[in-house]
């Protein structure tokens, strides 16, 4: 009887850049990439990306119109100015504009069609709700909004790594949920209640919140250390798995809508 992958340690869990747990991390960004392409609008649409990267492109070759913010400090290339960034760029491009994720004060009511918050974006503007009321503020009546944040899991499991157990004695009580990093940085952790409540208090209506990924991270690997031409298998198993456990995953993805 072959023996049981081994769990993954946090430490590995944490490293998005995909250094550790190799397979795991090609898996997680596959996934991504067709949760985005089934999210995008079936039509051209105006889309608004301030995740940082990774979506942009995908998005304009699916046809859209594309208004990437780039925060400063960011390899800039052509980026636009943030004054005039609300001009309809041809379909199937990227507009790069510089200018705050977290505030969008460049652009005007209801000037966008759809909203791109992926790679945690949200989970690193500690004052998230000012955030997504921006978001709220600028998507169309009917548009619709992609987000990922890191899920309380994740922040309870970043918690007892560094031994807080005060901060997570706490966390049960605790409106707000913010985890230091080993590298000093801050993030915020959400449960899905939090995050639907989050997204209802700006106005948006919840369509479906979902982990990132079901499979775990340790079946992920072993699957594809037995054989590497599954990818495309688990790919698909994961996006059709029926009514996942919101409380599964270290990152939780969501899609909300504001109402026409």
């Amino acid at each position: 009887m072959p023996a049981r992958p081994s769990e993954p340690t946090i430490a590995s869990l944490r490293d998005v850049s995909g250094d550790s747990l190799a397979r795991y991390w090609t898996f997680y960004w596959a996934v991504a990439a067709a949760q985005l392409t089934r999210w995008l609008p079936r039509r051209p649409s105006l889309v608004l990306d301030v995740s940082g990267g990774r979506c942009a492109a995908r998005a304009a070759e699916a046809g859209h119109s594309v208004l990437e913010v780039r925060d400063p400090g960011r390899d800039l290339g052509t980026a636009g100015d943030p004054g005039r960034p609300a001009r309809k760029a041809p379909k199937g491009t990227v507009v790069p504009v510089v200018g705050d994720s977290g505030a969008l004060g460049f652009l005007a009511d209801g000037a966008v069609d759809a909203v791109v918050a992926e790679n945690r974006v949200l989970s690193r503007h500690l004052a998230t709700e000012a955030t997504v009321a921006e978001i709220a503020r600028v998507l169309r009546p009917g548009g619709r909004v992609l987000l990922c944040v890191d899920s309380l899991t994740l922040g309870m499991a970043l918690l007892a790594e560094r031994n807080y157990w005060a901060h997570l004695s706490d966390v049960p009580s605790a409106e707000v949920v913010l985890v230091p990093w080993p590298d000093g940085t801050i993030t915020r952790s959400f449960s899905a209640h939090q995050l639907r409540e989050l997204l209802a208090d700006a106005g948006l209506e919840v369509e479906w919140v979902r982990p990132r990924t079901v499979l775990s991270p340790s079946t992920v690997e072993h699957v594809l250390a037995e054989s590497p031409r599954a990818l495309a298998r688990l790919v698909r198993t994961e996006l059709n798995a029926p009514d996942p456990d919101e409380s599964l995953g270290i990152h939780l993805l969501a899609s909300a809508v504001r109402p026409r």
